[in-house]
């Protein structure tokens, strides 16, 4: 049998989009000579429609598209289409089933509801979706009995998650190949745990599975595509590319339980060891920015440059993502800003190639320091003019964006917003940030292998040794206010990610927090950052998206209260 693998990228609502995808993928497929198109979790409608499944129009839509998709069947009539979407459902409980159809010659052939919808981390299924019943759906296809399965489903064969295994039933049903079809969202290590999951699942029931995944970037996450076909014996065998759509047909032989390339010949290997992690996390963020803007209606964004590392890679994600004319700085230097910081960005956006503005806000600060000094009776002076420096930036930058129709990007990263080290309305303001999920060490790690992935300097050594500061006072410096970040971020892991960590990461963090604890200075060290998280979740909040790239991300992946004794 062969099997086309549609690596899609779905726009979320886009129902009349999403449907054209899928029937190209089928003409793919026909041209090919496939039984079996397998597309995405949800598909249809893209994953996942929150609350527009609320909407009174939006399942009337999903209806027509389901329509659509069975009268281009008919004309495929030898074609089976595994497609997601969501389903009514009668009685009581959620409305609606996360649902996989299998349509042919414009009839749905099966249809099996998702049993295991996840609610934690940045999933919340069960708000809108009722759980499918216990049971397992094979259908022949010529010669092949084909179990289906969703997402979830199959990560949960070893029982520790949840009460029921839908992996186990399956294989009961003694299919000759399993079907899974997924939208699992890209962190890093996400990749080699789907490989290990599959992988012994694949081996432990005997059975030959087939993977397919979404792509693309949806708010804060991206999908990462990176579909792929496990052997028993063999292990993962084949894997589609990372980061873009990506049809392809395979040729299975049910008789081994083998996959081959179309015309029979041996697959390729597929490297145990996926993407460095700097590479990974320049692709992750670079695709979330260009289908967070284009599915926006931005085709330009515009960047502060302070002369610092974070917003020099930002200008450099975004530069490679959108291409250098569709970028802006703007340069806004105060009495503190050094002539430096002012020099280093005129370099970094001539080595980028995009168009750099200057725009002095000395005059500006003076202003609103007097009418507050006039208004109040006080001066403004230490932490409020501070951040007035940083509102005044945030206004400037937010009526660029008003003027010239570019989004803006905040740049702030992980380190600081953990701990607050930003000033809302200030430099938060903006449409959604890169660097949101990277620790400060990370950001100059990334930096770095920007500059080596591109064969040359794009951002400047200056910005790379400078010490890190936000020049808001006289010979400002970051270690005023914080440890260093090689301290900060190994303190962050514990108290941020904590188990969510790699066990190699974990392991080293861990006892790096362990050695402060044992001394009376680093023990008051971890508390203090412990309590600086927990009052700045109102900053948090109140921020933009970020892009998520680690396992454990602020925003809807770590939900926590503001008004809250935390410790």
């Amino acid at each position: 049998m062969n099997i086309t693998l549609a690596q899609l990228n779905p726009t979320i609502g886009d129902i009349e989009g999403n449907v054209a995808k899928i029937i190209v993928a089928a003409h793919d497929a026909r041209q090919h000579g496939a039984e079996l198109l397998v597309c995405p979790e949800l598909s249809l409608t893209g994953y996942y429609p929150g609350d527009l499944l609320d909407e009174p129009g939006f399942m009337p839509r999903v209806a027509a598209g389901l329509d659509a998709l069975l009268q281009a069947s008919r004309e495929l009539p030898a074609l089976c289409w595994v497609v997601g979407a969501p389903r009514h459902r009668p009685g009581p409980g959620k409305r609606l089933h996360n649902a996989l159809l299998v349509l042919q010659a414009g009839e749905i052939k099966l249809e099996y509801a998702k049993q295991l919808l996840p609610t934690y981390d940045i999933f919340d299924e069960r708000r809108h979706f009722e759980p499918g019943p216990d049971v397992a759906r094979v259908l022949r296809i010529g010669a092949t009995q084909v179990g289906l399965m969703i997402c979830e489903d199959g990560w949960n064969d070893e029982g520790e998650d949840y009460m029921v295994n839908p992996f186990q039933r399956l294989a009961d049903a003694a299919p000759d190949l399993v079907v899974s079809i997924n939208a699992s969202p890209s962190n890093v290590g996400k990749r080699e745990q789907r490989h290990r999951i599959f992988g012994d699942a694949s081996r432990r029931h005997g059975l030959p599975i087939v993977y397919v995944n979404q792509i693309g970037g949806h708010d804060q996450l991206v999908y990462d595509g990176a579909s792929f076909a496990v052997e028993p014996r063999a292990g993962v065998v084949y894997e589609a590319k990372r980061f873009v759509e990506d049809v392809t047909t395979l040729r299975f032989d049910a008789a081994s339980g083998r996959f081959a390339q179309l015309d029979g010949s041996p697959l390729p290997p597929v490297p145990a060891a996926g993407l460095p992690t700097m590479a990974f996390y320049q692709a992750q963020i670079q695709l979330g920015l260009a289908d967070y803007a284009r599915r926006c209606g931005f085709s330009r964004v515009v960047v502060g440059s302070s002369g610092g590392i974070d917003s020099a890679l930002t200008l450099a994600l975004a530069a490679q993502a959108l291409g250098p004319e569709n970028v802006a700085a703007v340069t806004m230097p105060s009495r503190f800003s050094s002539a430096g910081s002012v020099d280093d960005s005129v370099t970094l956006c001539r080595n980028l190639g995009i168009e750099l503005h200057t725009h002095p806000i000395a005059e500006l600060v003076a202003g609103y320091s007097a009418g507050f000094d006039a208004a109040f009776a006080t001066p403004l002076e230490g932490l409020p003019l501070e951040n007035l420096q940083a509102r005044i930036r945030g206004t400037i930058l937010m009526a660029y964006s008003n003027r010239f129709g570019h989004l803006l990007l905040t740049t702030g990263n992980k380190s600081e917003v953990a701990v607050g080290y930003c000033t809302l309305y200030g430099d938060t303001n903006g449409g959604l940030g890169l660097l949101g999920d990277l620790y400060k060490t990370e950001v100059f790690a990334l930096s770095r292998h920007v500059n080596e992935a591109a064969g040359r300097e794009l951002i400047p050594e200056p910005i790379l040794v400078k010490p890190p500061s936000a020049e808001l006072a006289p010979g400002q410096r970051d270690t005023d206010s914080l440890p260093p970040y090689e301290v900060l971020d190994e303190i962050l892991k514990v108290l941020v990610e904590g188990e969510r960590l790699a066990a190699h990461e974990r392991a080293s963090a861990e006892a790096f927090v362990a050695r402060l604890r044992a001394t009376p200075d680093g023990a008051a060290l971890v508390d203090r950052i412990r309590g600086m998280i927990a009052r700045n979740e109102y900053k948090r909040r109140q921020s933009p998206p970020i892009i998520r790239v680690r396992s454990r991300a602020f925003g809807f992946g770590r939900q926590m209260p503001i008004a809250a004794k935390h410790h």
